[in-house]
């Protein structure tokens, strides 16, 4: 578990790039360049940053259609990702996939999918291939609380837990199923109430410092070494932005988030908390703006090379696709 508060300033500078790549969206999307939705997850980042943290190379990680944290801080991989945002043949599936379906099999981000829930039972198969071929990888997959109304995620849950799969199901419970609240959703209190019930490691927080995750992440993996047991992280957070688009989402009159929650939530801002605590550890101020401006100019460059680069061949509608 030791180690991650010396890599504060690198998980600094992940969280940081996704911070600046989803500012820069909010920045351009207006120019309707950006060919593609997208769900931005300012706010959450310290949940996604946090895990990835915890994996090593050889584990696997499956996501949702809110993905962007996930890709970035697992790949640092700025140009890949505008050129796919911009629909350009650079992308990191030349321009075809967009926001929602973001994957990098080579850094072991496998899938992402804008169908809910969708990712759940890919990286159980993934898990069980794990351990069926003695890889020693493990899977994270990552799903919003809104997936856990789907029965695949009770299957999936079910099955990992009979099985004993190297498996971590990763809940980022921001509250809400696009507008909808948990209370008005689930015939339940508690979501890790329910899952303790099974043969699984249920981890809860409600933390917003990436170092804690990576630590509690860490833990969970320990765990699975030890007990054998799959885990399931229930990380309560939330997005400042809109459900999908680039605005900050202040429509406290719809009723469905309340302004004191907002206020609560954004005094825990990741960037914030991760900041301050990699200058406590000691971090120079000078070295920490330092590692910002390398960010900045990055994601400068990464968007201009996205603006310049060439939209795919038309030849190349039917590439890939498999019948």
């Amino acid at each position: 578990m030791a180690g991650f508060q010396e890599q504060g300033l690198e998980l600094y500078r992940r969280l940081y790039l996704v911070r600046r790549c989803e500012e820069t969206i909010q920045a351009h999307y207006h120019e309707d360049e950006m060919k593609t939705p997208v769900h931005l997850s300012i706010g959450q980042e310290a949940i996604p940053v946090g895990v990835c943290a915890a994996l090593q190379a050889r584990d696997r990680i499956f996501a949702t259609y809110r993905n962007h944290a996930v890709y970035l801080s697992r790949t640092l991989d700025s140009d890949g990702f505008f050129a796919e945002l911009y629909g350009k043949e650079t992308g990191t599936a030349h321009g075809k996939a967009g926001s929602m379906h973001l994957s990098s099999p080579d850094h072991g981000f496998m899938a992402s999918s804008a169908v809910v829930g969708t990712t759940i039972p890919l990286a159980l198969g993934s898990a069980l291939a794990a351990v069926r071929r003695g890889t020693g990888a493990r899977v994270a997959v990552f799903f919003g609380d809104g997936a856990i109304d789907e029965g695949v995620f009770w299957e999936s849950l079910n099955f990992a837990c009979l099985h004993h799969l190297p498996i971590l199901f990763v809940c980022e419970d921001n509250g809400l199923a696009i507008h909808a609240r948990s209370e008005d959703r689930h015939g339940y209190d508690s979501i890790a109430e329910v899952v303790e019930r099974f043969r699984c490691n249920v981890v809860r927080s409600d933390s917003s410092d990436a170092i804690e995750i990576a630590e509690l992440t860490q833990a969970a993996l320990e765990h699975h070494a030890t007990d054998r047991q799959p885990s399931f992280l229930h990380l309560r957070c939330y997005r400042f932005v809109e459900h999908v688009g680039p605005a900050v989402d202040e429509s406290f009159e719809l009723g469905y988030r309340r302004q004191d929650e907002f206020e609560s939530w954004k005094a825990r801002d990741p960037a914030d908390v991760l900041r301050r605590r990699v200058a406590e550890a000691g971090i120079a101020e000078a070295e920490i703006v330092a590692v910002e401006r390398e960010v900045e100019a990055q994601v400068e460059a990464s968007v201009r090379r996205a603006a310049e680069a060439p939209f795919p061949a038309r030849e190349a509608l039917l590439e890939d696709v498999w019948a």
